[in-house]
């Protein structure tokens, strides 16, 4: 097998790849519903709308999270993903009732955008962490890269699919499908092999594990400056659910199905990029700032695009960028974080990478109502730019880096240290002191 798709050949992992991958066109299926009933059906074509319910479905990401790290590094993970998928089918089959029945109003759909949030909160760092458990740790770059594969695999799929079933029986069995594609996740999870799975340490019950997780990510310059670009780049940028209905609505005057079709566009270039990140045995911090960098441009140039065919062409080197910066952050972060922790340090990178949306969303939705839709997407390319440049402008100065690009020769990006104490030495010192071998990437 080789070396892009090397983690499918455990068991176990392969089984969660093919599960969460039904499982993931069904969740951008009801993403892709959920967003065009509220703008179409329940609201006149109110931006705020939407956002408001995109903020419900990440706000809870802001409260539980970090609770929710305390969990994923003290339970049985497979058990309490069982617990969350199942919950998840039960949100998507209760609102697709309402809706088939004909009682669905705007706020039962707050209603279930906030639960989904709820649970999306306590499941987002169990099932990072869980990754780990499924492969050994020389092949967790790779996992990672795989499972953002799949999870982009489903968007080119899923809102394409989306928008035609809601041309066709409407948004109630969308979410109806949804809910049962959770059986797919399930089911690989009760069917693993226990023996195969490499078990984390779990921590006992303390007080003060949240502290202790935010103390080691405070002692972590790299973690921090991942944090800060990650951070600012998914408040402003990352609302492609809220900006790509706004101009297939007000800009372009498409439908649904053109809707759908614009996610997955945007998804080949995810997809790609997500299968570049299962090639790189290592990222690295570099590589989160570059790739949020070339996301401004290129978000800037599809805010730009006069027609729909421009503008869908151009999802796609938004798409790559955007993914790229994604994986690199999450791996970056995992594959240089002591286990005993890392639950905890995940769950305050889902804060900042999800917590964020609750944020942005209804920012970027003012924006596109009184600025109008293009102003939404320009908006996130001009922070995304910014922080990039201001990111590497830190790195530089208080890493003391020496930094040299060459046309001609092999690597083109030379970044090297000087022979001096620089904050990585002070991360490699604290990193021996709570025993672990990692070291920093730049």
């Amino acid at each position: 097998m080789s070396q892009m798709f090397a983690s499918l050949k455990h068991f176990n992992y392969r089984l969660w790849f093919f599960g969460a991958l039904v499982a993931n066109i069904g969740t951008w299926m009801q993403r892709v519903a959920q967003d065009w009933l509220v703008l179409t059906v329940l609201s006149d074509d109110s931006g705020v709308a939407v956002g408001v319910t995109t903020a419900l479905q990440f706000a809870p990401t802001l409260l539980l999270s970090a609770w929710a790290g305390v969990l994923a590094d003290r339970v049985d993970r497979r058990k309490l993903l069982i617990g969350t998928q199942s919950a998840q089918a039960v949100l998507a089959l209760g609102l697709g009732v309402l809706v088939l029945g004909g009682h669905a109003e705007l706020w039962h759909v707050y209603l279930f955008a906030a639960g989904l949030g709820c649970v999306s909160a306590i499941d987002g760092p169990v099932r990072q962490t869980f990754v780990a458990e499924m492969v050994p740790a020389a092949g967790l770059s790779n996992a990672v890269g795989l499972n953002s594969a799949s999870f982009n695999a489903a968007r080119l799929v899923g809102p394409g699919l989306a928008g035609l079933l809601i041309a066709w029986v409407g948004t109630g069995w969308v979410f109806m499908i949804n809910g049962v594609t959770f059986v797919a996740t399930i089911f690989a999870l009760t069917q693993m092999r226990q023996s195969e799975l490499h078990q984390l340490p779990s921590v006992a019950r303390a007080k003060g594990q949240i502290r202790e997780g935010i103390a080691y990510v405070r002692r972590r310059s790299d973690i921090l400056v991942i944090m800060v670009v990650v951070g600012v780049v998914s408040t402003f940028g990352l609302n492609f659910q809220l900006t790509s209905a706004m101009m297939a609505r007000t800009e372009f005057g498409r439908g649904a199905s053109e809707y759908g079709i614009l996610g997955s566009v945007l998804a080949i270039g995810s997809l790609a990029g997500a299968l570049m990140a299962a090639r790189r045995e290592r990222p690295r911090v570099r590589l989160v700032i570059g790739s949020a960098f070339a996301f401004g441009i290129a978000s800037g140039a599809m805010a730009l695009m006069p027609t729909y065919t421009s503008y869908a062409i151009a999802c796609i080197p938004v798409g790559f960028a955007s993914l790229t910066m994604m994986t690199a952050a999450n791996t970056t972060i995992q594959m240089s974080t002591d286990p005993a922790v890392r639950g905890r340090v995940m769950s305050l990178y889902m804060i900042v990478f999800l917590g964020a949306t609750p944020v942005g969303s209804p920012i970027v939705g003012w924006v596109a109502e009184e600025f109008g839709a293009r102003w939404s997407i320009g908006i996130g390319s001009i922070t995304a730019l910014l922080v990039a440049s201001g990111a590497a402008l830190w790195v530089k100065r208080h890493w003391r880096l020496e930094v040299r690009y060459r046309v001609r020769s092999r690597p083109h990006l030379d970044v090297r240290h000087p022979p001096v104490s620089t904050p990585q030495t002070a991360v490699a010192e604290v990193r021996a002191q709570e025993t672990t071998t990692s070291t920093t990437a730049v």
